[in-house]
């Protein structure tokens, strides 16, 4: 029997606050400018997080921390046809919206708009889990076992290529590798999984000139600073800049009509040069005891808990790397935010519910 009396995992809360705050406050700065310019209102992007994610984001996350996890896998396939439904919203006439981008990546609804691809993150990682720990041993069965759990995975992440949206087909289909590589699937399957992913998205990449342009541009960005290559190096000049201890916050350059999507994915730039080297560092260091931290509690869970606790972990990781290295110059440029820190209220409320789900699992562990 589950002992119900202990405590969540306070300390992972307590860093969970930390980076949130750490976020409200740079997005506070860094939509100072692009807020005034489009909507006469510096503050603009920092009151929508706060109305569209926090409030919701907090009430979301004291819920799904008080709800004993395992009643996500009970409801998990329903959990997961809400997540598909919502994928096909975007492709609806007079429900979906390009937001200007040409992707069918979001749906607008009473003059709000939501982006059902942060939602499927979560509904495929809790299906998944559920699915996969259910499954236990027949996942070493190549045919009956790894590749029907790899195709029930795979129908969200062919919606978000049709989109298309590469970047968050590239968070979920590592995250639906991670989830495998936890179940105790063979290592010769993975390694045919990931010889067909590199085949899979190097296919995606050539099938739009701009993606190739974009990963070229990745290679040599001195080669077109003016064109596709403006945002890496715009974003090298905002690093660059911050030195050890950065111009102070607000004093960024970068963030008035320089650096594209500052309050996005664009942000870490204008952290690194406002705040400088020394806090950059601290604040990688608090992604990496967060994600300690949530590791720790999934070794330490039952099959559920720890494939729900590892998908939700690794998701966020992967975004974070995959932000972070663009900005740096180690990974192409994917138009992915950084979570918990970007302008967007369905990511953070979304991944809010996350990381409420990871506390109420840190009560139930065997710690």
């Amino acid at each position: 029997m589950r002992d119900t009396t202990r405590s969540a995992d306070y300390v992972l809360l307590t860093y969970f606050l930390i980076l949130v705050l750490f976020g409200l406050l740079i997005l506070s700065s860094a939509g100072v400018a692009v807020g005034l310019e489009r909507f006469q209102d510096p503050y603009f992007f920092i009151k929508r997080q706060l109305l569209l994610g926090v409030i919701p984001g907090v009430i979301l996350f004291l819920i799904a921390a008080k709800i004993d996890y395992h009643i996500w896998k009970k409801y998990s396939f329903f959990i997961f046809i809400a997540g598909i439904v919502l994928l096909l919203l975007p492709f609806i006439p007079g429900i979906g919206s390009t937001h200007n981008t040409g992707s069918h990546s979001w749906i607008a609804i009473g003059g709000h708009s939501f982006q059902p691809a942060e939602a499927a993150k979560l509904t495929l990682i809790i299906f998944m889990a559920a699915f996969l720990s259910n499954m236990s041993k027949r996942i070493y069965d190549f045919k009956h076992g790894f590749l029907v759990a790899l195709g029930v995975g795979m129908i969200p992440i062919v919606l978000i290529v049709l989109q298309p949206d590469v970047g968050t087909t590239f968070i979920l289909f590592s995250v639906l590798i991670v989830l495998l590589f936890l179940a105790d699937a063979r290592l010769s399957h993975l390694a045919l999984l990931g010889l067909a992913a590199v085949i899979g998205f190097g296919i995606i990449i050539l099938a739009a000139p701009y993606r190739a342009e974009r990963f070229t541009t990745f290679l040599h960005p001195e080669l077109d600073p003016q064109g596709q290559g403006y945002q890496i190096n715009q974003a090298f000049l905002a690093i660059g800049s911050g030195g050890w201890l950065g111009l102070g916050l607000g004093h960024s350059r970068q963030k008035f009509q320089y650096l594209p999507e500052v309050h996005a994915d664009s942000i870490f730039a204008i952290a690194a040069e406002e705040l400088g080297f020394v806090i950059i560092t601290l604040f990688l260091l608090l992604f990496v005891l967060i994600i300690l931290r949530g590791l720790r509690i999934a070794k330490y869970s039952d099959g559920f808990g720890r494939l729900l606790v590892g998908g939700i972990m690794s998701w966020f990781i992967i975004q974070s790397l995959l932000n972070i290295g663009a900005m740096v110059g180690l990974l192409p440029l994917t138009g992915v935010p950084l979570p918990f820190v970007s302008h967007g209220g369905s990511a953070l409320m979304i991944g809010m519910v996350g990381m409420g789900m990871i506390m109420n699992v840190s009560k139930y562990n065997s710690i």
